[in-house]
């Protein structure tokens, strides 16, 4: 016999408490963080990839680089674009937000990184 989502829902409801609950969601939580890893696995530090417009940044969305490390849990990872990326961003009449000195070639996006999710991988 297979257990359905509705058999699910319905143990839920019954648990007694807040603290169950919360057993049941930290549970989900971590399967969810397993599924992202299993779809994401192929993303790794070296590949070359295309910002998705999937981000909420409009500014970033269509640049190129390469993936960096990963964060702990594996959900963000660095990534330094390439020079015309760097250019296109260091150019933007509406970026305020990225300081990218003449100087530099490939600018590394400052901070969390990316959401692995929002990466897309491209061909050298």
């Amino acid at each position: 016999m297979s257990i359905t989502i509705d058999d699910v829902r319905d143990f839920i409801r019954q648990l007694p408490d807040a603290a169950a609950v919360a057993q049941v969601q930290e549970a989900a939580a971590q399967r969810l963080r397993a599924i992202d890893k299993a779809a994401f696995a192929h993303i790794q530090s070296g590949r070359r990839a295309r910002i998705t417009p999937a981000l909420r940044s409009k500014l970033l969305r269509g640049l190129t680089g390469a993936v960096q490390e990963r964060n702990r849990t594996g959900s963000r990872a660095g990534f330094l674009l390439d020079e015309e990326s760097t250019r296109q961003l260091r150019a933007h009449p509406r970026n305020s937000h990225y300081r990218i000195p003449q100087n530099v070639r490939r600018f590394r996006i400052p901070g969390n990184g990316v959401p692995i999710s929002c990466l897309e991988l491209i061909e050298d």
